[in-house]
């Protein structure tokens, strides 16, 4: 899955992801600044291991890329100052995430970049973090954030050694890690080809079993809407917040999960996206959601599937849209249980190394419709304890996954201690303003709490 998340960067389609952390620097003991930034981020680099992980190619391109641990870090590289225009709001700093998201990484690198955002309204600042997907996904980058955070129960900050630290791999031993892991996955490819046959006769047994239902999407056919063209390089970036008291609340009272709920959230505001910039919205969408196959501990790696998720944006009743919702995905875990939760990342192993890069290139530049997929929405349970940087608390933060081809936009929403953060990842040409989608699903969170009877 690593591997892949570097194979499908294109000049267009950039594989990094995005946390963005506003810091109130009035709530901090002493100054902070961008010094005191700096120097919280030297303390703790011995804690955050996967930032000084570094790509090795293998010779000849025989084999995925291997990462080399614990490199050399130059951080008057990677920690970086921007100034937020005036008047300091919302709409200058999400301008400046938007470009900062523009540029790929430099792969010689560390895949990672700090942007210290200063000039916010009220004396805030805000860092921008830029770290290549392929580093972590969305459970480690939770426990990334957290350890780079200063919480109550994170890890002490006490130096550890590593006797290994700044070796590096001959070609010789590259190759022969190469030839290793060749042979296990030969061995394996019989029993993962008959797990596929297997799953994939499961499902449509089960799919059978079910029968139609004319208010979801069918696989395979997702409709050509405005969301939907050849994906530009520059990126914009919207942010918004909701109350998360009020959101448990709204769930419950539709009988729904938070899960469902940020769905329900995302078909509404796409429904009033369609209608005023197609005029029409008559077809369902399908939403790609990312789902963890493996939620523990770890700071690093992607073990991620997906499930494919219809959006009722056809219908204008929001209690009707959140039971379709809830309906779509379970529907969805429940094929994707058939299938195998492991199936997607153990067929990812497989991705031709020489061949790949070239096809996501061609892929990307491609003026054909998206059949897969409108959309990409994702939610993540983030840190519940608020956290701090130098002593300074950090009182919002916002995620951004990754655009595909033919899908320029990407919902996602982390939650930090009460609220939720709403984030909106989309090129230069798919809307006048980004903001109009922020606002749209702020609006759609209106309609479902007022379908759901909660005031709160």
């Amino acid at each position: 899955m690593d591997a892949m998340l570097l194979y499908s960067e294109t000049p267009n389609l950039h594989t990094h992801t995005l946390k963005v952390a506003v810091i109130d620097p009035s709530g901090a003991d002493g100054d902070f600044g961008f010094d005191a930034f700096r120097r919280h981020v030297r303390r703790r680099l011995h804690l955050l291991e996967p930032l000084r992980y570094k790509l090795v190619d293998i010779p000849w391109q025989l084999h995925h890329p291997m990462w080399q641990e614990d490199c050399d870090v130059d951080l008057d590289y990677h920690l970086r100052r921007v100034e937020v225009p005036g008047p300091g709001g919302r709409r200058e700093l999400d301008a400046v995430i938007g470009e900062v998201a523009s540029t790929p990484l430099d792969r010689g690198r560390p895949l990672w970049e700090f942007h210290f955002a200063e000039g916010l309204s009220g004396g805030r600042c805000a860092l921008i973090g830029k770290i290549h997907h392929a580093l972590a996904d969305g459970v480690a980058s939770v426990n990334l954030l957290s350890r780079a955070m200063d919480l109550e129960d994170g890890p002490a900050t006490s130096e550890r050694d590593n006797d290994e630290a700044g070796i590096t791999a001959s070609p010789g031993d590259l190759l022969r890690a190469a030839a290793r892991d060749h042979a296990r996955q030969v061995a394996e490819l019989p029993g993962l080809i008959t797990n596929a046959a297997v799953g994939m006769a499961r499902v449509r047994r089960r799919s059978k079993e079910r029968g139609s239902n004319p208010d979801l999407a069918e696989a395979f056919d997702a409709p050509p809407t405005f969301l939907n063209h050849v994906v530009s390089p520059r990126r914009r970036f919207a942010s918004a917040t909701l109350p998360l008291p009020a959101a448990k609340a709204t769930a419950k009272a539709l009988g729904i999960t938070m899960n469902d709920l940020i769905l329900a959230i995302a078909a509404g505001g796409l429904r009033k996206l369609l209608l005023d910039y197609d005029g029409t919205a008559d077809r369902p969408l399908i939403a790609s959601v990312p789902t963890a196959t493996d939620k523990s501990e770890r700071i690093t790696g992607n073990a991620i599937s997906g499930l494919m998720i219809s959006l009722p944006v056809h219908v204008a009743d929001a209690a009707e849209r959140a039971r379709l919702v809830a309906l779509a995905t379970r529907i969805a875990k429940e094929d994707h249980e058939v299938m195998g939760p492991q199936l997607y990342g153990r067929m990812m192993a497989y991705l031709p190394t020489a061949l790949a890069p070239a096809a996501f290139r061609w892929l990307g530049r491609r003026d054909i419709p998206n059949k897969l997929m409108n959309v990409a929405v994702s939610s993540v349970v983030g840190p519940r304890e608020r956290g701090h940087f130098g002593g300074a608390p950090v009182t919002e933060i916002y995620s951004t996954g990754v655009l595909s081809p033919g899908a320029p936009v990407n919902i996602t929403v982390w939650s930090y201690v009460g609220q939720l953060g709403v984030a909106v990842l989309t090129d230069d040409l798919t809307f006048k303003d980004p903001h109009d989608a922020t606002d749209s699903l702020i609006a759609s969170f209106a309609e479902l709490r007022a379908a759901a009877g909660v005031s709160v």
